[in-house]
């Protein structure tokens, strides 16, 4: 029986009741030991203001889940037998992130304590498919890495995946999608039975800069308030946490900062419109403009197979090396970047904004003129000026977010791990 002093102190009226507070105090162990660990049950006991015979109880719980592990610890100067600290595990416990990508597929494992176990990337030029020959790759891709996980005993607790343009989360549904000409595809639904997955195997769908963000927010940048994640590849997207929380707006489609109209006599974009931001400033604007000759499908260049990765890698070589073309051609991206975050840093005010995907791999040779842009644009001066700095992530940000995603679903409900 817990004491007045437990969390939660509602005293449960049926077994309903009984087995959620249960939960929820599961979840508050592991997170103590989380934050705190190493740390004896006492120590919990006193971090989670839940009796030690409770904390005893729900530890025999964990240590069953393998979530947290024993081991003894001997503090310095101390004399007698080491005692038994509690710290978190998790290594056989992983979550999976998956990745749709225009020109490209990616799936990583990621155990509780963020540790990758095994990561895969495709070349894959979606726009020369349907949804459905993708989404096929993309469970075979899964089914790799869930066989991975299964020959070494790593038990998966769900599935992430990050996809473009506007998704529903609540229904795993992207809205649309316009490099890849997709519109209403219910991706959760057919990963599953084109993977084979059971109903247990949950699924979360979420927009990949949105994914990408929380990954880069959560382990980059864990005390800013305001923050913008900024991600150039095919497209480009945004992903925004104002107020120490993820913006979605009302129907979960907002960042959609690369439809943006920058310059009414521009290209045509993807999305049907005249001038958009990601017409001046992804990947196949910054190669037509810095590199020509990188412009190719993806698929094979020689013998090495040929991504925006490669391309990339291709591109900061020759910045580097100091090409006039390259430099000239990146400073020209770095003044339009400029003008487009100029819109939401005058609307906003965030505190830092990450560039992730390519502009990441190039960011010395954009953000000069990105400075300067933005400077002139931003109302407030100076005072208004945020800092802009790279990805930690890179490209694997958003795999990363996808994982990440189901490894915060495990701590908010360890209990789905014995399901």
């Amino acid at each position: 029986m817990s004491s007045s002093a437990e969390k939660p102190a509602r005293t449960p009226r049926n077994p309903m009741d009984q087995v959620s507070v249960r939960r929820a105090n599961l979840a508050l162990v592991l997170a103590e030991v989380r934050s705190s660990g190493p740390a004896s049950r006492a120590a919990v006991a006193r971090g989670t203001g839940l009796t030690r015979a409770t904390v005893s109880s729900l530890v025999a719980e964990l240590l069953a889940y393998r979530l947290v592990r024993e081991t003894e610890y001997q503090l310095s100067g101390s004399a007698g037998r080491p005692g038994l600290q509690l710290e978190l595990d998790g290594r056989t416990v992983a979550a999976l992130g998956l990745e749709i990508n225009s020109r490209y597929l990616a799936g990583c494992l990621v155990d509780m304590a963020g540790r990758t176990v095994q990561e895969r990337r495709l070349v894959l030029d979606a726009t020369a498919q349907d949804a459905d020959e993708t989404i096929h790759a993309l469970a075979s891709l899964a089914a790799e890495l869930l066989g991975h996980a299964a020959r070494s005993g790593v038990h998966v607790a769900g599935i992430g995946v990050a996809a473009p343009g506007p998704v529903a989360a609540a229904t795993g549904r992207v809205y649309s999608a316009p490099n890849l000409h997709w519109e209403d595809i219910p991706v959760a639904e057919r990963l599953r039975a084109m993977a084979a997955l059971p109903d247990s195997m949950g699924i979360a769908v979420d927009n990949e800069a949105n994914l990408a963000t929380l990954a880069e927010w959560e382990h980059a940048h864990p005390g800013a308030a305001d923050l913008m994640y900024v991600t150039g590849e095919a497209g480009l997207g945004a992903g925004i946490v104002a107020g120490g929380r993820l913006l979605r707006g009302a129907s979960g489609f907002s960042g959609e900062l690369g439809h943006v109209q920058v310059d009414p006599a521009g290209a045509r974009c993807a999305c049907g419109r005249t001038g958009c931001l990601e017409t001046k400033v992804a990947l196949p604007a910054a190669l037509r403009t810095a590199a020509p000759d990188l412009v190719e499908p993806a698929g094979e260049r020689g013998e090495t197979p040929w991504g925006p990765q490669e391309q990339t890698a291709e591109l900061a070589r020759r910045a580097a090396a100091g090409d006039p073309r390259t430099l000239a051609g990146l400073d020209e991206i770095g003044r339009w970047l400029g003008t487009g975050l100029s819109i939401p840093v005058n609307l906003l005010n965030p505190e830092v904004v990450v560039l992730g995907g390519y502009f990441a791999s190039v960011a010395p040779y954009l953000l000069p003129a990105t400075m300067r842009e933005l400077r002139a644009r931003v109302v407030a001066g100076d005072a208004a000026l945020c800092r802009i700095t790279g990805s930690v992530y890179g490209f694997g940000a958003a795999v990363r977010g996808a994982a990440g995603v189901i490894v915060e679903e495990v701590f908010t409900d360890p209990a789905r791990v014995g399901r």
